[in-house]
């Protein structure tokens, strides 16, 4: 493989494409659930049925499903552009790194028949990357998840994007777009981190399951177990985080209420209980579980059917 082809391979901008295709894909396709997901955390009261039916009873039922689509294509999309071709700048320096002493396998291995188009590190270097990646990500979106949030809430008349825009930044400056951030990176921090890891740890133990050693995969296998590999990650590492993702909808939603985190813990948990930090969560994991899923799959095949049109 000659030089060129390999620079643009490794590049940010061909990551950064390939990421943004992948969260656009996903961002669309999910977007019901999301709205539900809203709706259900911005009141311990509400349940996933009561949601359902005051959209489906509502004016426009399928449009208002879809509520919201435009911040979230652009948050998903470009949050999702920024954190691949972060991630994978940040992977291809670490591989080059001297190995971490963690089970020997700090240093980049790609073994044949690997449903993986991506450097292989050790454990620490994936939890760091992507712990790093998804935060740094967050901060330049959290005004578009802000908006995205109000919009969907039906706490809000909003009806349009600018017009909650113009509401947010009379009323609480430009700080109000970025509520919940603290929050926001304390669950996604740990989230990216541990769903890198839980990742590649099951991408590794399904492909010995589905290719013999020494055998290459097909592509279809490959896509498999990618996918299954990403919804065993994502459901472990967003039922562990699901807390912070309800204490952060309710800042979003009512900054003055609710102040910062700990103050919104301690509201929740003293009116609502426990279940409160649960909120959401069926919800949640079935999006996240496909959605993570469907974006890291979407990724790594653009990522491998571009290589092959390079090499």
């Amino acid at each position: 493989m000659s030089d060129g082809v390999q620079k643009r391979k490794s590049s940010a901008a061909f990551h950064f494409a390939a990421g943004l295709g992948s969260g656009v894909v996903s961002a669309c396709l999910l977007q019901p659930a999301d709205l539900l997901k809203t709706r259900v955390q911005q009141t311990n009261a509400a349940s996933l049925r009561h949601a359902l039916r005051d959209v489906l009873q509502g004016p426009n039922p399928i449009r208002q499903l879809w509520r919201g689509t435009t911040p979230s294509v652009i948050r998903t999309g470009f949050g999702s552009a920024l954190y691949f071709g972060m991630l994978n700048q940040m992977r291809q320096y670490a591989a080059k790194m001297p190995p971490i002493p963690v089970g020997g396998d700090g240093t980049r291995v790609v073994a044949g028949g690997s449903s993986s188009a991506l450097p292989k590190l050790g454990n620490v270097a994936n939890l760091a990357t992507g712990a790093f990646a998804r935060v740094a990500a967050g901060l330049v979106v959290n005004p578009i998840t802000v908006l995205k949030v109000r919009y969907e809430s039906s706490h809000y008349a909003y009806t349009s994007l600018m017009g909650a825009g113009r509401d947010i930044l009379a009323k609480e400056g430009a700080r109000g777009f970025f509520a919940g951030f603290g929050v926001t990176a304390v669950r996604d921090a740990p989230y990216a981190g541990m769903y890198v890891v839980l990742y590649e740890q099951a991408k590794a133990r399904l492909g010995k399951l589905v290719t013999p050693a020494g055998t290459v995969g097909s592509i279809s296998s490959g896509v498999m177990i990618n996918f299954a590999s990403g919804v065993l990650a994502a459901v472990t590492a967003t039922t562990i985080t699901n807390p912070f993702d309800a204490i952060k909808t309710r800042i979003q939603i009512a900054p003055g209420k609710y102040g910062n985190m700990v103050q919104a813990a301690r509201l929740m948990l003293k009116h609502e209980g426990l279940r409160s930090m649960f909120s959401g969560l069926s919800l949640r994991l079935g999006r996240k579980a496909v959605s993570s899923a469907l974006t890291w799959t979407v990724y790594e095949e653009i990522i491998r059917r571009t290589e092959k049109v390079l090499v």
